[in-house]
């Protein structure tokens, strides 16, 4: 009897090491994968801006509303992450200060 429980505390052992290993194994790659999701987001906020601005110009109602839709995105990340993507530098910040993003200014 006591070989049979060895054997399945054995087994036990063993099945929860590897599950431990390939939970550790995909977690940065679900963690990147959160990133890019937010930075894609970001990234296509970015250039719905952008062409905003081309078409109706830098003060327009149209370009106003697409900096609130890309606030709206940097906030999510901000929530999520404790950061935000810049598609123009394309790096991550650490502070919340977008709203200084003075590349978005001068477009």
């Amino acid at each position: 009897m006591k070989v049979k429980h060895l054997k399945r505390l054995g087994l036990s052992t063993v099945l929860t090491a590897g599950l431990s290993v390939g939970m550790l194994a995909t977690a940065p790659r679900l963690l990147a994968d959160d990133h890019g999701d937010c930075e894609r987001r970001v990234e296509h906020a970015e250039a719905r801006l952008d062409q905003a601005i081309q078409k109706h110009g830098e003060r327009s109602h149209e370009a106003e509303e697409r900096r609130r839709d890309l606030n709206a995105e940097r906030d999510r990340c901000w929530q999520k992450y404790h950061g935000w993507w810049n598609a123009h530098d394309k790096r991550w910040h650490t502070d919340r200060d977008w709203e200084q993003d003075h590349d978005r200014d001068q477009h």
